[in-house]
C-alpha cells in the first residue's frame, strides 16, 4: 500500500499525533492549540482529511495513527529524490554530503548503513 501524501501542515500535526497516540480528539484540540496555535475546527478539519486518506482513524473520539513517522519520512525522501534526483540515491548523498559538515562518528554509521 502506498503511503498517503501528508502535507506541510498536516506533518505538524501528525508529530503531535505520533507523540500522544492514542489521544482524544479533546486532547489533540488542547495540543494542537497550545503547539500550532490552531482553533479546534482546524484540528477537526485536519482530523478529518487525514482520515479520509488513512493517515489516521478516529473512532469515537479516539484519535490513532494508522501510518507510521517513520513510513511518511521513508515516502517524503522517495518523492524528493523522485523529484529533484531523478531518483538517483548517489546523485542526493552526493548533494548532501556538499552541504552537511559530518562528523567522523556520522560517515562511520553512514557507511554501515551502506554495507548492510
Amino acid at each position: 500500500m502506498e503511503t498517503p501524501k501528508i502535507f506541510e501542515s498536516e506533518y505538524r500535526f501528525c508529530l503531535i499525533l505520533w507523540e500522544h497516540d492514542p489521544v482524544t480528539t479533546t486532547e489533540l484540540v488542547k495540543l494542537c492549540q497550545a503547539q500550532l496555535g490552531w482553533k479546534r475546527t482546524t484540528t477537526y478539519t485536519v482530523i478529518k482529511r487525514l482520515g479520509e486518506r488513512g493517515v489516521l482513524k478516529n473512532q469515537d473520539g479516539l484519535v490513532t495513527a494508522l501510518i507510521s513517522k517513520e513510513a511518511a519520512q521513508v515516502s517524503e525522501i522517495d518523492e524528493l529524490m523522485e523529484k529533484k534526483f531523478q531518483g538517483s540515491l548517489p546523485a542526493f548523498l552526493a548533494a548532501f554530503a556538499r552541504r552537511q559538515s559530518l562528523t567522523e562518528k556520522e560517515i562511520a554509521e553512514i557507511r554501515r548503513i551502506i554495507e548492510k
